[in-house]
């Protein structure tokens, strides 16, 4: 007898219903994938190069005739608000369109160390930031930096933005929905059908396949070997900053730092002019040892262009929403003169610093006090980072049982940070501070959009209250938000 039975005849139509029921079943499934399955993909690195990827019909879909700058922010938020300040200076002295990214995730994405000469290359970086803005497209967190930062200052006569969703959605043909808050973000998104591939533009936008000099040219110098210049007669010298021998002969590594001018490298005549993305890795920079990290372009005599954007946006300030915010917090809330405390406590360096921190704040309250007429408290808005539970035994606790002192304090689940968290995602200022390409403009249709999560716009809106803080400002040593404070102070951002 063999050893395989033969199957009943009266056993067909149910393993036929099985089969009907499984296939069934499995088109159900994929149809509900769908809609995500581009964005998954997003995230998934390619693991072979893909000749058609460098060849994609993608570049420059509905953009022709149009060039552009795209680069790799990373780090907190005052990091990402010095790379746009730089990214605006090169998009306007090589005559580029500047993509405007989102506002991302505290850290999410990591330079390294360029004293160190220990950072991720500018390919890595690309393609952690794209990543990292498919996640927040993923999640419906998307805020792009223009919604933050008033860009409608900049005329185009200066340099001309785009925001990274009308790019994506003309230049690769996709679909970004999913990243949309407003009427007129999503009224573009919709016009356009998912036509685009995501790993495509991943790895164009990223360099992961090298130049392609009719698409994208992929920036590889970083801050280990060049330093960029504009207007400076010194191309190919050394700068004066270079690596020990102790750290090369511990690290193995030989690295030449060259000074280099960015238009001759990226402007007319060059590799990269006729490119259509112009795409760069990390764009901070600051000063050590005598010299800059990675630019140096602070005066450019030659060029008045130049000279007059740098002068514009020494301060970007924030959208008129943040802005009003603060200073109805102030107005309604406060009603008195104040002083604002920006005590940074818990975050890298700064939670080793607890006592130069309280002391600075307890000196400035000290020459306070003499001036303070009558019996009414010394009112301060207190900016940090320590929760009140883990105030116990620290100054910040003295304070708040001291009836000579009035703390007032903001939470990302005050009211007012959450209407002011509404407004601005409907007055998307992003998107209507952006280049529209000419088959968008004037467009006039309306579509509402999915729900979308509230940005955590309380740091933005803490600084603005900072600004009007008429009895002075403390902050931090070594923040970067205390001397954008600073930086809104001196610009008299706040008037009331």
């Amino acid at each position: 007898m063999s050893r395989w039975r033969r199957r009943s005849p009266r056993n067909k139509p149910l393993f036929l219903l099985s089969v009907t029921v499984f296939l069934l079943f499995a088109f159900f499934l994929a149809f509900r994938l769908s809609s995500t399955t581009d964005l998954l993909r997003s995230l998934i690195s390619s693991s072979s190069p893909s000749s058609a990827a460098t060849r994609s019909p993608q570049c420059g879909l509905s953009l022709r005739g149009q060039r552009f700058l795209w680069y790799a922010p990373h780090s907190g938020f005052s990091n990402q608000l010095s790379e746009l300040r730089n990214a605006i200076i090169f998009a306007a002295i090589l005559n580029r369109t500047l993509i405007v990214p989102p506002v991302l995730d505290h850290h999410a994405v990591a330079l390294g160390s360029c004293p160190k000469f220990r950072v991720s290359s500018p390919t890595e970086l690309r393609t952690a930031v794209w990543d990292h803005i498919m996640e927040l497209v993923r999640d419906r967190r998307y805020v792009s930096m223009g919604d933050i930062i008033d860009l409608s200052l900049l005329t185009s006569a200066m340099v001309r933005t785009i925001d990274f969703r009308i790019f994506a959605s003309s230049w690769c043909g996709l679909n970004m929905q999913q990243a949309c808050s407003g009427s007129l973000c999503c009224a573009i998104s919709s016009d356009r059908s998912a036509m685009g591939n995501f790993d495509q533009c991943r790895s164009l936008l990223s360099g992961l396949h090298g130049k392609d000099n009719q698409c994208v040219y992929a920036v590889e110098e970083d801050c280990r070997t060049t330093v960029w210049t504009y207007f400076q007669d010194n191309e190919e010298i050394l700068d004066s900053f270079q690596p020990n021998k102790e750290l090369m002969k511990k690290k193995k590594f030989l690295y030449v730092r060259k000074r280099k001018d960015i238009g001759k490298a990226f402007g007319p005549g060059s590799k990269a002019e006729m490119s259509t993305v112009l795409a760069f890795g990390t764009l901070f920079s600051a000063p050590y040892k005598g010299s800059e990290l990675y630019i140096d372009i602070h005066k450019v005599q030659g060029d008045p262009r130049i000279q007059s954007l740098m002068k514009a946006i020494q301060f970007l300030p924030f959208t008129p929403e943040i802005m009003a915010a603060g200073k109805e917090f102030v107005l309604n809330s406060i009603k008195k003169p104040f002083l604002c405390a920006q005590l940074r406590l818990l975050d890298g360096q700064f939670k080793n610093h607890w006592k130069t921190t309280f002391s600075a704040l307890e000196e400035k309250l000290k020459d306070l006090k003499p001036k303070n007429i009558g019996n009414d408290p010394i009112h301060i808005f207190l900016m940090t980072d320590l929760p009140n539970v883990n105030w116990t035994g620290t100054y910040l606790a003295y304070l708040a049982k001291d009836k000579s002192y009035q703390l007032h304090t903001l939470d990302e689940r005050s009211e007012l940070v959450l209407q002011a968290a509404k407004r601005l995602m409907a007055s998307e200022p992003g998107i209507r501070s952006s280049f529209l390409p000419q088959n968008y403009e004037g467009l006039s249709k309306r579509k509402d959009c999915d729900q979308h999560l509230l940005p955590d716009i309380l740091l933005y809106i803490q600084e603005s209250v900072c600004s009007c803080a008429s009895l002075g400002f403390v902050g931090t040593a070594g923040s970067t938000i205390a001397d954008n404070i600073e930086l809104m102070r001196t610009n008299n951002a706040c008037k009331l």
